[in-house]
């Protein structure tokens, strides 16, 4: 990338995305690691340095397309903080929960069901919301193969189903509420569930009849839909959740304070300039606002129901 500045930006572990089918025939759940993590040497500077901070990006935060996108948001926020930054890429939200939990990380883009349930016992806070298409929310579709017979939730009794994350809202929360209003269970209700670990994958599983069904971020279904519908083309969406506080940027509570209201100011006013605007919209955002705690209530109402 040769936009971004070579002193002022490290990746310490590495994702390149290579297809594999892992099947443990121990276990009601198979996990479906599109992903392969290959973890480079550690670097040898110090990681604790003050002129630079540890950034992370959730898996599924964004297609895989939008990723260098990122890293460019990245690089701006590091020129205008005068600080370094290193990416560090991990596969699950629970991951860099816990790395954001014990200050191995000082920055991170989350999803909105890691954050809701994850503040309180990590400790981060959140900078920043992105305003997409004008909305600061989101919703879970349900989504099936387009030729499928299936049309309701009931229809998919005994079926396959994907889940994203253990931790995903739309990808794994929704759905098992859902089943929980009708005295059901993932386990009791479909014949076996697998792990995408991605809303991308999730999506191409569906189309190409992997699976029978899964529930998905709308906002990335609808990047593709838009950019490149050639596996959304292929699915259905039968049912629609309510919304939810979109994904958002944190902070350790490790970091000091007037440093996080410097990157909260640089986050909410980027749109303002020339060069923000401009990485925005390769993200497809329209802007970046003060979160409200409020928008993630639903997800621990769910959370607590799920018990």
């Amino acid at each position: 990338m040769t936009s971004l500045r070579k002193n002022k930006f490290r990746i310490v572990t590495l994702v390149i995305p290579l297809l594999f089918f892992a099947c443990h025939s121990d276990t009601d759940v198979t996990v479906v690691d599109f992903s392969k993590t290959i973890t480079l040497k550690q670097p040898d500077y110090p990681l604790s340095e003050t002129s630079s901070f540890r950034v992370a990006v959730g898996a599924m935060i964004s297609p895989r397309e939008t990723v260098v996108h990122y890293y460019q948001l990245l690089d701006y926020l590091a020129r205008n903080l005068d600080k370094s930054i290193h990416l560090v890429q991990r596969k699950t939200y629970g991951e860099i929960n816990k790395l954001i939990g014990t200050g191995q990380i000082d920055l991170a883009f989350i999803c909105s069901g890691p954050y809701a349930t994850g503040k309180d016992i990590y400790g981060f806070e959140a900078l920043a919301v992105p305003q997409i298409r004008g909305k600061h929310f989101y919703r879970s579709y349900l989504i099936v193969q387009k030729d499928s017979p299936y049309n309701k939730l009931s229809d998919l009794k005994g079926r396959i189903f994907a889940f994203t994350d253990p931790d995903s809202n739309t990808g794994k929360l929704v759905p098992t509420y859902w089943l929980s209003q009708r005295g059901e269970t993932p386990n009791n209700f479909f014949d076996k569930t697998i792990y995408t670990y991605s809303h991308d994958n999730s999506i191409m599983a569906v189309a190409t009849a992997l699976v029978d069904a899964a529930t998905v971020h709308e906002q990335i279904w609808e990047y593709y839909n838009d950019r490149d519908p050639v596996y959304t083309s292929q699915t259905r969406i039968i049912k629609k959740s309510l919304s939810f506080g979109n994904p958002l940027m944190v902070a350790s509570s490790q970091l000091p304070d007037p440093l996080k209201e410097r990157m909260r100011h640089l986050l909410i006013t980027m749109h303002r300039n020339g060069e923000g605007q401009k990485i925005l919209s390769e993200l497809m955002i329209d802007r970046f606002v003060p979160p409200e705690e409020e928008w993630y209530q639903p997800i621990m109402a769910m959370q607590e129901k799920c018990k």
